[in-house]
């Protein structure tokens, strides 16, 4: 599985609905604007629109507005002609130049000043580039995609960013939500970093234990999916040679006061058996036990839900809570 396919895991809605909208735009050219908190994975979902669109042939440059100071991000954006400063020894082709045929994405495009803002107003408009330095202009054939963790609306409202440049960027919008708002892709992101990094570590087959499975599943996940790997991979280090990361191996933050963990006996499809049921028990309650409801807030159609339910014996009505079915 491919990087920008990884921001794609999970069965919840929100990612069922930007799996459809890819579709729908990865062979236009339509500015689009990501949004969605730190870490959740907006520049994975620019790669693939990237990938799976027709521009795949073409480059994929991505550039950090905030991680350029202001007076060196122009030059790379543009490219600058030989003597236009001091240490302009020759001609260079700017990152815009390089995406020619391909993507070019602006992350944190809230970071960027407002004259430069200005300067990529036009680009977008007249899709041509001048590089610093010179008076001729040069055409470029990109598709601009650009994210933010800002609220745009808001920098607008505070002076910091142009309305008219917002417009222009957003002609699609694709709104990625906090890991804390679909727990139901928990599980399928556990099990796909555990066995990215497992091969990496040579350390195949690591499951988790159901109280390390819980103390995850608890967990608000401030950084997201990006925290979420990250965890993963320190676990896998820490775990040795046990093929099981258990509730002492978690970070602090996540586990304040570990424990031993014995594991309990149970495999690693125990383990995920057990948290599946967690989940549906949970799920149910905040639906009032409404069965349709439950489906539809955990991304299940509802004749699948009926045969978790049916597989993990839960009886679904109210004051069953908790309980599996009588055999």
């Amino acid at each position: 599985m491919q990087d920008g396919e990884s921001a794609l895991i999970g069965r919840s809605t929100a990612v069922g609905r930007i799996r459809a909208l890819i579709e729908k735009i990865k062979d236009l050219n339509a500015p689009v604007l990501i949004t969605g908190e730190s870490g959740t994975g907006k520049e994975l979902i620019a790669r693939a629109i990237h990938e799976t669109g027709v521009r795949r042939a073409g480059r994929f440059v991505a550039v950090n507005c905030g991680a350029i100071p202001d007076q060196l991000l122009e030059s790379e954006l543009f490219g600058y002609a030989r003597g236009a400063f001091t240490g302009a020894m020759r001609d260079k082709a700017g990152l815009i130049e390089d995406a020619h045929g391909g993507t070019f994405f602006l992350d944190e495009i809230g970071d960027l000043s407002f004259s430069l803002q200005a300067k990529l107003l036009r680009l977008i408009q007249e899709r041509e580039v001048r590089r610093v330095g010179e008076n001729h202009v040069r055409p470029v054939d990109v598709r601009f995609i650009s994210a933010t963790n800002k609220n745009l609306d808001r920098e607008i409202e505070g002076g910091r960013f142009r309305e008219d440049l917002y417009y222009r960027l957003r002609i699609v919008v694709i709104e990625i939500p906090p890991l804390r708002e679909r727990k139901e892709d928990l599980l399928l992101l556990l099990e796909h970093f555990a066995e990215r990094y497992g091969r990496e570590l040579n350390k195949e087959q690591v499951g988790f234990t159901p109280r390390a499975l819980e103390a995850l599943s608890e967990y608000s996940w401030p950084g997201n999916v990006r925290e979420l790997q990250n965890e993963v991979q320190r676990c896998l280090i820490l775990c040795g040679d046990d093929r099981r990361v258990r509730e002492e191996h978690l970070s602090e933050k996540i586990n304040p006061r570990p424990e031993p963990d014995d594991g309990e006996g149970f495999s690693f499809s125990a383990a995920k058996a057990e948290f599946v049921r967690r989940f549906l028990n949970q799920a149910l309650e905040r639906c009032d036990f409404n069965k349709t409801r439950t489906a539809e807030e955990i991304g299940l159609s509802r004749q699948g839900l009926f045969k978790l339910l049916k597989k993990h014996k839960i009886d679904a009505v109210r004051g069953g809570l908790g309980r599996r079915a009588a055999p």
